[in-house]
């Protein structure tokens, strides 16, 4: 990939949002604010597809296709604020009722699989279906081939010192135990050029907030996506979540998140760290010197909802955003 210049910062810019999940869907909420106020230009997601539970594990089992769930709430998260836009983000997110075979699938999720069963060709179909949604932004798979994560876990047996291998996105998510490193089956998948060339073409790269093991740090497990994220001009924002994750994440801090990040991934290279004011709290010390350890810098801004939930608010994390493109 060859270096070139940024857009200046008072230029819209070209973004690429890793993630899955609600973590994703609140990141891309967000970053859809900017492309309408110009901020940015390009967006594009690129979103974990090792989900092998509810509505998406059942499809993937059955036609064994990617899941389509995460993708589908990344979807939803770039339709308009217009009635267009919100009406098909509430068909796409419809979960059916009863107590028929039908019961827990996803609208959405179906349309999905549908038109990849229709044209074949995965990328294709979901720029299909951004069409069809008025989307201000394009989704992409992270993959293109159905991926399992597996976990060495300790905790689960007799000796608590030995390592337990957890398989599976919903097992890993849900484990008893801590979490000292995770994988991926296949270790090695086929990566969309799409994906490549949006990366390497993006002025800002952001990843996370979301479950950490299982939608974020994925995306720097697969070789070709993590060497294109080594090897891009684009400037890397981490999302820091705003709690820990029972299952997942139980017991971490801020500067916890990131150095399992970094070990996952010593070579990558963070510009900016974006942390919520209070969630940070005391820890803002021992982030700062993480923080520093890695060449980035910290911002620590309120991006949080204020409700009590551990969600990020849309607007403030949009205004983050911004701030942090514009002064850079």
């Amino acid at each position: 990939m060859t270096p070139r210049p940024h857009r200046p910062h008072d230029r819209a810019q070209a973004v690429v949002a890793l993630g899955g999940g609600h973590g994703l869907h609140g990141s891309l909420t967000a970053l859809r604010m900017l492309v309408d106020d110009l901020t940015v230009d390009e967006l594009t997601a690129v979103v974990t597809v090792a989900d092998n539970g509810g509505s998406s594990g059942r499809l993937r089992g059955e036609f064994g296709v990617l899941p389509p769930g995460d993708l589908r709430m990344a979807l939803a998260a770039l339709c308009g604020d217009d009635e267009w836009g919100d009406t098909w983000a509430r068909v796409l997110q419809h979960r059916f009722e009863g107590d028929g075979e039908m019961r827990g699938h996803v609208v959405g999720n179906l349309l999905i699989v549908g038109l990849w069963e229709l044209l074949g060709d995965h990328v294709d179909a979901l720029d299909w279906v951004g069409r069809l949604l008025g989307a201000k932004g394009r989704v992409l798979p992270m993959a293109m081939t159905p991926m399992d994560i597996t976990a060495e876990v300790r905790g689960l047996a007799d000796d608590p010192d030995e390592l337990t291998v957890v398989r599976g996105q919903v097992e890993v998510a849900t484990t008893d135990g801590v979490i000292v490193s995770i994988a991926l089956d296949p270790p090695d998948p086929d990566v969309s050029s799409a994906v490549l060339t949006a990366i390497d073409e993006a002025d800002w790269a952001v990843l996370g907030p979301g479950s950490w093991f299982t939608s974020v740090i994925p995306h720097l497990l697969v070789p070709q996506l993590r060497d294109a994220l080594v090897a891009t001009d684009a400037r890397l924002i981490v999302v820091l979540n705003l709690a820990e994750q029972q299952g997942e994440t139980g017991g971490f801090g801020p500067a916890d998140h990131l150095a399992v990040l970094a070990e996952h991934a010593p070579a990558l290279a963070v510009h900016t760290v974006l942390a919520d004011r209070e969630s940070v709290g005391d820890d803002a010390d021992e982030l700062r010197s993480v923080v520093r350890a890695l060449g980035a810098r910290l911002v620590i801004d309120d991006i949080a909802m204020g409700d009590g939930t551990p969600r990020h608010d849309p607007v403030l994390l949009a205004a983050a955003y911004a701030r942090i493109m514009q002064s850079s």
